[in-house]
C-alpha cells in the first residue's frame, strides 16, 4: 500500500509540475491578471517522411504535411515530426489537437510559387498565410527548426534602406522598379514562377503573414525560429490562452511591414524568454474594433516578460489599432537594444481605444535611434508606394479617438536615445492621461522630453533625463 501510495504522489507532483511550469512569471504581479494554462497535445506521433516528403529542399511537401496532419486528426491528434533536412512546402493548414514539431536542423521553407496561397475564397483579399488555423483547439509549433518564409518573393523594399549591395542581389532576382527607380517590386521575378494578379502594387496587397491563427484557444509556439515573412511573423487574432516561449523571430532591418510577434484581439496571453529582430514593430499589442464575427475583443490578461528585442520600429508597441482596448497587462524585464523607439504607443483617430491597468517596469534599453518612450495619437500608416496625405475624418471616426490612460512605467534604465520621453494628443479629446512614469533614467542625445502639456498629461515621478556628454 505505500508503495502504491508513493508512486502516486509522485504521479500527482510530475502532474502538478507540469502544470505550474509557469508559475514563475505570475508571481507579485501589480494586479490580477488570468494566468495561461500549459496546452496538452495526444501522444501520437506521424514522422513526415512516412508521408512521401523528401527533405532535399527541391520535392514539394505540401501533400505530405497534409497527410501527416490528417491521420494525425483520424488518431485524435499528436505530433507531426519534422526530421533534419530542408523542406519545401505552400501553405500548411493546422488542425484540432495538432502539433507542428521540428527536430535540430529541419528548415521547413515555403515555395515561391505563389499561386500555392490563393485563397479558395473569390473575396479574400490577401493569400493564405504559410501557416494557418481557424477555429481550432490545442495547436503547437514546437522544436529547434526554423520556419522560413521566402519573403523576399513578396515584398517591396525601397532603395533609401539598401545598401549598393543588397540593392544590386535584389535587382538580379528581376522584379520591377516604380518609374523614379526608388521602389523594387518582386513581379515578373527571374524565378519563373508566375504572378497572381494584374499589377504589382495589387500583388504586394495580397502578401500574408508567415503564422496567423484566428479564433484559436490553447495555442502554444515554443522554441522555433521563425524568420523571413512575407509580411507579419507571428499574428494570433482573436485567440485564447496563447504561450510564446523562448521562441526568435527575425527578418532584415528594412523590411517593409516585418512585424515580429503581434498580438491582434487575444486574451490570457504570455510571451516569455523570446528574441526578435525585424523590420518593423518587435514585440506589439493590437486591437481592432468589436466585431460579432469573432467572440474575442480587445487585449487582456497578458504578461510579456524575459525578452530581447534588437531592430524593430518600436520594442513594445500598442497600436496602431487599439479599438476594442487594453485591459490588464505586466511588460517587466525586457531589452530593448537597436530599436527605433523604445515603448511605443501609437494610434489615431478612427482606430483608437481605451487602456486600463498596464504596468510596465524594468526595462533595459540602449542606443535607440528615436524615443525610449513614446506616446502618439496622429499615427497614419504608409504603404509602399504611396504618399499619404494629412487624413481627413468624420465624427463617426472621432468616436474612436485614442484613450491612453491608466499606464504605469517604472524602473525604466536607458542609455542613448534622441529623445527621452515624447507625448502628444489631439486638441479637444483626452486621449493621453493618467500617465505616471516614475524612477527612470534615461540618457538622450538631443531632447530631454517633448510633452504637450495641452494634450498629454504625464506625471514623472524620480525620472532622470541625464544628456549624453559623449555626443
Amino acid at each position: 500500500m505505500k508503495t502504491i501510495l508513493t508512486t502516486l504522489c509522485l504521479l500527482a507532483i510530475t502532474a502538478t509540475g507540469f502544470a505550474d511550469d509557469y508559475d514563475e512569471y505570475y508571481q507579485s504581479l501589480p494586479c490580477k491578471v488570468k494566468r495561461v494554462v500549459p496546452v496538452e497535445i495526444p501522444d501520437n506521433k506521424v514522422l513526415l517522411t512516412d508521408c512521401g516528403a523528401v527533405g532535399d529542399g527541391a520535392t514539394l511537401c505540401t501533400e505530405a504535411f497534409e497527410k501527416a496532419i490528417s491521420r494525425l486528426s483520424k488518431m485524435g491528434g499528436g505530433q507531426v515530426v519534422v526530421p533534419e533536412g530542408v523542406w519545401l512546402t505552400g501553405p500548411i493548414m493546422l488542425k484540432d489537437n495538432i502539433e507542428l514539431h521540428l527536430e535540430r536542423n529541419a528548415l521547413v521553407t515555403f515555395s515561391p510559387d505563389k499561386r500555392l496561397y490563393l485563397d479558395k475564397n473569390p473575396d479574400a483579399s490577401r493569400v493564405y498565410p504559410c501557416i494557418r488555423a481557424s477555429k481550432r483547439k490545442n495547436i503547437a509549433i514546437t522544436g529547434d527548426g526554423t520556419l522560413d518564409g521566402g519573403g523576399q518573393q513578396w515584398r517591396p523594399v525601397k532603395r533609401s534602406k539598401m545598401s549598393d549591395v543588397e540593392w544590386n542581389a535584389y535587382l538580379a532576382m528581376g522584379g520591377q522598379l516604380t518609374e523614379k527607380g526608388d521602389l523594387w517590386y518582386p513581379w515578373q521575378m527571374k524565378s519563373g514562377y508566375p504572378d497572381i494578379a494584374d499589377t504589382p502594387e495589387k500583388q504586394e496587397g495580397m502578401r500574408n503573414d508567415l503564422i496567423r491563427l484566428t479564433d484559436c484557444e490553447n495555442v502554444l509556439i515554443e522554441d522555433v525560429t521563425i524568420q523571413n515573412s512575407p509580411r507579419f511573423h507571428l499574428h494570433p487574432c482573436y485567440c485564447a490562452n496563447v504561450i510564446i516561449d523562448d521562441v526568435t523571430v527575425r527578418s532584415e532591418w528594412n523590411v517593409q511591414n516585418g512585424d515580429g510577434i503581434d498580438l491582434s484581439d487575444c486574451h490570457q496571453a504570455l510571451i516569455v524568454d523570446c528574441t526578435v529582430s525585424v523590420g518593423d514593430d518587435g514585440i506589439c499589442m493590437k486591437s481592432g474594433k468589436p466585431s460579432k464575427s469573432h467572440p474575442i475583443s480587445g487585449c487582456e490578461d497578458i504578461v510579456v516578460v524575459n525578452n530581447t528585442v534588437n531592430h524593430a520600429h518600436g520594442g513594445f508597441v500598442f497600436g496602431s489599432e487599439t479599438a476594442a482596448g487594453m485591459r490588464r497587462m505586466v511588460v517587466r524585464h525586457n531589452t530593448f537594444s537597436g530599436t527605433d523607439v523604445g515603448l511605443r504607443f501609437k494610434s489615431s483617430l478612427d482606430r483608437g481605444g481605451r487602456s486600463e491597468q498596464i504596468f510596465i517596469s524594468d526595462i533595459m534599453m540602449n542606443d535607440i535611434s528615436g524615443e525610449a518612450i513614446s506616446f502618439r495619437c496622429d499615427y497614419v500608416n504608409k504603404h509602399a508606394g504611396k504618399e499619404t496625405g494629412t487624413p481627413v475624418y468624420t465624427e463617426a471616426q472621432k468616436r474612436w479617438a485614442p484613450q491612453f490612460q491608466d499606464i504605469h512605467i517604472s524602473r525604466v534604465v536607458c542609455r542613448g536615445c534622441k529623445t527621452g520621453i515624447e507625448a502628444s494628443g489631439i486638441a479637444g479629446l483626452d486621449c493621453v492621461k493618467d500617465i505616471h512614469i516614475s524612477d527612470c533614467s534615461i540618457i538622450y542625445n538631443k531632447v530631454d522630453k517633448q510633452i504637450d502639456p495641452s494634450t498629454a498629461h504625464v506625471l514623472l515621478d524620480n525620472v532622470r533625463l541625464i544628456p549624453n556628454r559623449a555626443q
